[in-house]
Formats: structure tokens, sequence, C-alpha cells
């Protein structure tokens, strides 16, 4: 049977993620970059969370990594790219950078690079919903709101209200060979 979270269990997860932001940061500016296809979505939850209460100046944008991935090959035939909107300065900025779910690193290498095009932050963290483990690249997240026990070859399906239409996360294990 596989291990699901409901959209309480994500709002808890987000939660996590925003008030852990808050205790570190201490009310220093920040500029929240969400990864496309679902991390745009975490970092506008986390945004909507933080200025609940908080007066510091924060920013949002948005990263489309599609053509930095090193795995471009693997992925649709037509990739669909949406762009980024990005309409801060990061030059010189706190960035955090928020994705979904962290597997094996290479997302968020591809990140870096395409936020290296807009300019040298003067730090950059990284926040994710879920993580999974089983990581290839030295990166690790400095903000997690769940952290999932999976195997290797499991899938981690994240479905977000707003790409989705349901806040889901199934996750489907597959035998090892």
């Amino acid at each position: 049977m596989p291990l699901t979270l409901n959209e309480a269990e994500i709002a808890a997860g987000v939660s996590r993620i925003a008030q852990s932001i808050r205790d570190k940061t201490a009310g220093a500016p920040i500029s929240l970059v969400g990864i496309r296809r679902r991390g745009d979505e975490v970092a506008e939850r986390v945004l909507t969370l933080l200025a609940e209460d908080d007066d510091r100046e924060l920013r949002f944008g948005v990263l489309d990594i599609s053509l930095y991935r090193d795995d471009f090959e693997h992925l649709h035939e037509n990739p669909t790219l949406q762009g980024s909107e990005i309409s801060f300065t990061v030059e010189g900025a706190h960035v955090i950078l928020v994705d979904d779910v962290i597997f094996t690193g290479r997302t968020i290498r591809a990140a870096l690079d395409a936020l290296a095009d807009y300019g040298r932050p003067a730090k950059v963290e990284l926040a994710v919903l879920i993580d999974r483990g089983h990581r290839e690249m030295p990166i690790q997240p400095d903000y997690t709101g769940i952290r999932l026990n999976t195997h290797r070859l499991d899938h981690v399906l994240v479905s977000l209200t707003g790409t989705d239409g349901v806040d889901a996360v199934e996750v489907v294990e597959k035998p090892s060979p």
C-alpha cells in the first residue's frame, strides 16, 4: 500500500518551512525563488505565511530550469518552456530556492546554474517541501517541511492545488530489480 500525505500534512510541512525561515533569518530581507512545476507554488505558500506576521522585505520569483537540466534528453520530446519571472535584483540578495521534492540534487544544481544568469547572490539557501533522500550530489536543504523514507526506485508524486487541483503526496513503491 503506497504512503500518502493529505492536504493538512502538506500544510503543516509548508508551515514548518516558514517557521524555520522566520527563526533562522531574523527579519532580514529575503527573496524566495520557486522552481517551476510545483516549487513555485510551495514558495508562494511560504511567502503568504511569512507575510502574515513578518514586516521584513520579501521578494518572490519563479525560475524555469528546463534548459539547465543535465537529463534534458530524458524529458519530453518538446518540453514546455514557461520562462522565469524574477523582477528583483539577484545581485547581493539572500535567495532561498524552493522546490517540492529533493531527490538526487540534480534539479537544484540546474537551478543554481540558472540563478547565476541573473547575478551573484550574497547567499543561497534551499527549502523543500519533501526530502526523500538518495542524493547523488552534495546538496542538502536548509529548510525541510517533510522527510520521507523512500527506496531509491520509489516514485514520489506531489500534487498541489494550483497545478493539479488537489493537495496530496503519494509514494509509489517500486520493487528492487
